[in-house]
């Protein structure tokens, strides 16, 4: 079974200390919810864990299966089993959808795949997405909207069948219909025993597709890790309990007082009562 592992992972933005020492581990098959305040590190650790050069890595390890993640380019780590789904998908001007997953496919593979193979394995992945087949000879995400940008990450994933997806709040952007379409993905992948690393400010999408485990980032440390119930716990009570059971001090909190803040507040901004 293949294992994802971060130790003391320390990181910088700018000169900027963001990370400070996170531990986690994370087994193939497994499913687990990130979870924690806006502005604590919850994307930059997904982000250190890629290779994003604007992240420098000042401390601590990364492995998966024993190999020495931080040693790896990002294209190496992404062979190697990573996949990120990212926040904000770039648009590429110039590069054609179909080339770029073509290439990608490839580039796992030690033996290219035939233009039938391609073609096929093209065909039923945009049909599992709801995606219709002609955006496949668009640019890459060029003129996209936002809920197509974040399928189609999804769609990079069903093709590169990755040991470990990290998707950093792929729901944003997704009507309820579209939502459901991706979790149905994920639910694919999670039976062919993928792990999950998984962002979110909605309930609604855990709920979907049922982690694991869940641990809570905040002051760039996890400061608490549990069952899929502290899900439930922090949508309905917010983060202030953590100060009070655990002694931590939420450096920075989000609209005032954490008590009043659900998982979809952090995005939103929105009060639980504001809600109801």
């Amino acid at each position: 079974m293949s294992t994802l592992v971060i130790k003391n992972l320390h990181a910088s933005v700018k000169g900027k200390e963001i990370l400070k020492g996170v531990n986690l581990e994370l087994k193939e098959g497994e499913t687990l919810a990130l979870l924690g305040p806006n502005g604590h590190g919850k994307s930059t650790l997904l982000a250190a864990i890629m290779g994003n050069p604007a992240f420098d890595v000042t401390e601590g390890e990364i492995y998966i299966d024993g190999v020495d993640v931080l040693a790896l380019t990002p294209d190496l780590r992404s062979k190697a089993g990573l996949f990120l789904a990212m926040q904000y998908p770039a648009e590429i001007p110039g590069l054609n959808s179909a080339d770029f997953l073509k290439a990608s496919m490839n580039a796992h593979r030690e033996k290219p795949l035939t233009l039938f193979q391609f073609y096929k394995a093209l065909q039923d992945a945009y049909g599992a997405l709801g995606i219709p087949f002609e955006m496949s000879k668009r640019n890459l995400n060029e003129g996209f909207s936002g809920g197509e940008k974040k399928r189609n990450e999804i769609l990079q994933m069903k093709l590169l069948a990755p040991k470990f997806a990290m998707l950093d709040e792929i729901d944003s952007g997704l009507d309820v219909d579209a939502m459901v379409t991706v979790a149905d993905e994920i639910k694919r992948e999670q039976e062919r025993g993928a792990g999950f690393l998984v962002i979110s400010h909605y309930a609604r999408l855990y709920n979907m597709i049922s982690p694991t485990r869940a641990a809570v980032l905040v002051n760039g440390r996890i400061a608490v890790e549990g069952g899929p119930e502290l899900v439930e716990r922090i949508d309905k009570e917010g983060y202030e309990w953590i100060k009070r059971e655990l002694g931590i001090s939420v450096e920075k909190e989000v609209d005032g007082s954490m008590n009043s803040v659900s998982i979809g507040a952090c995005g939103t901004k929105v009060k639980i009562n504001d809600k109801k």
